[in-house]
């Protein structure tokens, strides 16, 4: 079974059946829900809309076994209690410290999770920051790293602190950032154009920067999906990974007016650049 070495088709691919297929599923208006599957089984991360979900198990006659979720917010779990509605023994797993609609599994930091139908174990990680109890899955899909990681960590870009503090995000996407490179970076949104717009102010040498923008935007042009990306891109091209570079520094400092003398200070003060962008 050949590993998962490149994003993944948008597509079900009824040839692929019996292979690990992983699919962006586009929903509301800019996120992805995703979905993994293979034979007749499949879970889904994030569904804050059901028919997307409803729509390809229906169409390809796969069995939801598990919903996955990272945090609370509507647009991730807004599709939850429709789908076990249609689908009844799915069983739901999220993170311990949140209200969520429907939760059978309660996960934190050092929990893992396995699917009886699907080659799949993924590690839970506590990634607090865009929410309190935000959580991220990884693991491997066949030999292929990935990583669920929610609204944590974006293709050029991270979640804005609801909830949490720069020093909170920071710690987490420091934590994400250790995973090996080649790990598929699976976030929940459509954001990587305008992310590498303020990337691109932020840091407007990078090179790698630059030509990600420029395939970033023929992938749009074509309607396909940027992701998902993988952690060696962002450390290349993310300014939030980011925080140690001389350049990175100075655009910060230019920005605020200030001397930051810490990762935190600079990542915080691109947070607030990217708000404000």
């Amino acid at each position: 079974m050949p590993a998962l070495k490149t994003p993944a088709p948008v597509a079900y691919q009824s040839s692929l059946r019996d292979q690990i297929q992983l699919l962006a599923l586009p929903a509301l208006s800019d996120n992805y829900i995703w979905l993994i599957c293979q034979g007749d089984h499949a879970i889904v991360v994030d569904p804050g809309q059901a028919e997307p979900v409803d729509r390809i198990l229906t169409r390809h006659n796969l069995h939801l076994d598990a919903i996955l979720l990272t945090h609370h917010h509507h647009d991730h779990v807004g599709g939850v209690l429709e789908l076990l509605q249609a689908h009844p023994d799915t069983v739901v797993h999220g993170p311990a410290t949140e209200t969520l609609p429907a939760c059978d599994h309660r996960l934190a930091q050092g929990d893992s999770v396995a699917f009886d139908n699907l080659p799949l174990s993924l590690s839970v990680l506590d990634v607090p920051g865009h929410t309190a109890g935000h959580i991220a899955y990884h693991g491997h899909l066949n030999d292929q790293p990935i990583l669920f990681c929610g609204d944590t960590l974006f293709a050029a870009g991270c979640g804005r602190l609801f909830e949490g503090t720069p020093a909170q995000m920071h710690d987490s996407l420091a934590s994400l950032s250790q995973l090996p490179p080649e790990t598929l970076v699976c976030c929940a949104h459509e954001y990587t154009l305008s992310n590498l717009a303020w990337a691109m102010a932020v840091e407007p040498g990078n090179q790698a920067l630059a030509s990600r923008q420029t395939h970033a935007t023929s992938l749009r042009q074509q309607k396909q999906p940027t992701l998902p990306s993988t952690i060696g891109q962002e450390l290349a091209t993310n300014p939030f990974l980011r925080t140690r570079e001389p350049a990175i520094i100075a655009a910060a400092a230019e920005y605020s007016g200030q001397t930051p003398d810490t990762e935190v200070a600079v990542f915080a003060i691109l947070r607030d650049w990217k708000n404000n962008f």
